[in-house]
């Protein structure tokens, strides 16, 4: 069985999750299991099946035997899979946000918006079920016929974080399904039975045997699982979402075996405030991207960049505004921040603000933890001697640093190794588009907050934030192979 209740004597709170391969729901090898606990209780929440390296080939030759059906199936009845799978996102919308709310300690408020939008992501592909088409390209070739046609990859390994399970678990696999290609889903450490039950959505709709295969693990053999599904032959793209430590990694693995790649990795996002920015606005948007899941998001904002003209105003709204947030349990109504992921997390936080105080940054708001929940702060007056200047914080921390004119803010805002998310605050629209141009990064808004995704819009970074594209129609040059066929009619005249 997979991540609903399990009536098995002994399963920790009556629940385990097994693998998912070739259509079916089995043991690992051997039997081998890891117990996994809520990082905020200690209490245990499941008894996960921990993959050995033959797991993950049996995984993914499931995969390649199941490519020639998933594949072979018209437009039409994949749509429907994915429609399906859609429809159940909304049936099972409590269950699947109450799993991952106990699974990763989460906001209650998040657990339902990564189901509203995961839900929207499988709509989103059985929308692009029709889109694989290619074109005919022009020949000097009398009588020649030249098509560039599109057909899926194969087999694609999708490696999901823990930080949005149901949003980034689905990303992994649904627009690499709507191409024709079959998936090996390897689940976070943190979320293995919310991942698992993706898996069971669309097992439930209509995907056949080898169509969608799920492996878990044990945290300590995480590096040899992810080696065994990238390095093996029968996989042909490999989509990660995470670190850029382990999108490091990860590319190396796949650069020995010429493997393509997509990685969304960590990012630094800033947002800049210009003096004739709506401040009201922009302090909103910092609060939202700043403090939403904790700043767990590879979007979040990190570094607010304002005109020294509006520090101040934005300054002090800034420090009323974050003092104001509710920090609770994630199953309280009210809650608008929950934990941290786990302890080592937060002290990493905490050590970050240490340095900055003594460094002369001015803290604001928060500063402080009890237990794992996480006050959220601000921090006025960084510079780059802090820690917090370059390093990718991912909790409820904001950084202000002051500049003086346009030209100052975007290199500011470019100093740095990531390039995922910005934002640019103006109600002079032309003058802020110019900066969004400027801004190094992937994704850029114009009087919105750095954390914002759609469906259907390209997502991914540049610099060490990764490569690649996820979203809709930007996924069809991830996902299919693109093709030159040629036919030729009538006599062809050859040299010799």
């Amino acid at each position: 069985m997979t991540a609903t209740d399990d009536a098995r004597p002994g399963a920790p709170a009556g629940r385990t999750s097994e693998l998912f391969i070739g259509g079916r729901w089995s043991a690992a090898e051997k039997g081998r299991t890891v117990l996994t606990r809520s990082e905020l209780t200690g209490k245990p929440i499941a008894e996960v099946a921990a993959a050995s390296a033959g797991d993950v080939r049996r995984a993914v030759e499931a995969a390649e035997d199941g490519f020639a059906t998933w594949a072979g199936w018209p437009p039409a009845r994949r749509r429907e899979v994915l429609e399906r799978a859609a429809a159940l996102f909304a049936e099972r919308a409590d269950a699947l946000a109450s799993l991952m709310c106990l699974e990763m300690g989460a906001a209650r408020p998040w657990c339902e918006f990564n189901v509203s939008v995961a839900r929207g992501m499988l709509a989103e592909a059985a929308a692009q079920a029709y889109s694989a088409i290619g074109e005919v390209i022009p020949s000097d070739v009398p009588g020649l016929t030249a098509l560039g046609v599109r057909q899926p990859a194969g087999v694609v390994a999708g490696i999901a974080p823990w930080n949005a399970p149901l949003i980034l678990g689905v990303r992994a696999l649904a627009m690499p399904l709507a191409y024709g290609n079959t998936v090996v889903l390897k689940s976070s450490e943190q979320v293995p039975c919310t991942q698992a039950a993706i898996v069971e959505v669309l097992h439930d709709a209509g995907a056949p045997p080898g169509a969608v295969n799920l492996v878990s693990n044990a945290p300590e053999d995480a590096p040899e699982i992810v080696e065994a599904l990238v390095a093996h032959p029968a996989v042909t793209r490999v989509n990660f979402t995470g670190s850029t430590r382990v999108g490091r990694i990860i590319a190396e693995i796949a650069g020995r075996h010429l493997t393509r790649t997509v990685l969304e990795l960590g990012g630094k996002a800033p947002m800049l405030v210009l003096a004739d920015a709506d401040v009201p606005a922009a302090v909103d948007a910092a609060v939202f991207g700043a403090f939403l899941n904790q700043g767990q998001v590879c979007m979040s904002t990190e570094r607010l960049i304002v005109d020294r003209a509006v520090a101040g105003d934005v300054a002090a709204r800034l420090a009323v505004r974050a003092a104001a947030l509710v920090v609770g349990p994630p199953d309280d109504p009210s809650t608008q921040l929950g934990p941290m992921v786990n302890r080592a997390a937060r002290d990493r936080l905490l050590e970050l603000v240490d340095d900055a105080r003594e460094k002369g940054a001015e803290v604001l708001a928060g500063g402080d933890a009890e237990g794992l929940y996480m006050r959220p702060t601000v921090l006025r007056g960084v510079t780059p001697a802090m820690r917090v200047y370059s390093e990718e914080s991912f909790g409820p921390l904001l950084s202000i640093i002051e500049v003086d004119g346009t030209d100052r803010a975007v290199e500011v805002a470019n100093d740095t190794e990531y390039g995922l998310s910005a934002a640019v605050f103006g109600r002079d629209a032309a003058t802020a588009l110019d900066l969004a141009r400027r801004v190094r990064s992937g994704i850029c808004h114009v009087n919105g907050p750095t954390v914002h995704d759609e469906p259907g819009m390209p997502f991914g970074g540049v610099g060490a934030s990764g490569w690649g594209r996820f979203g809709s129609r930007a996924a069809l040059e991830e996902f299919t192979e693109l093709r030159w066929i040629t036919v030729q009619s009538g006599p062809r005249h050859y040299p010799f």
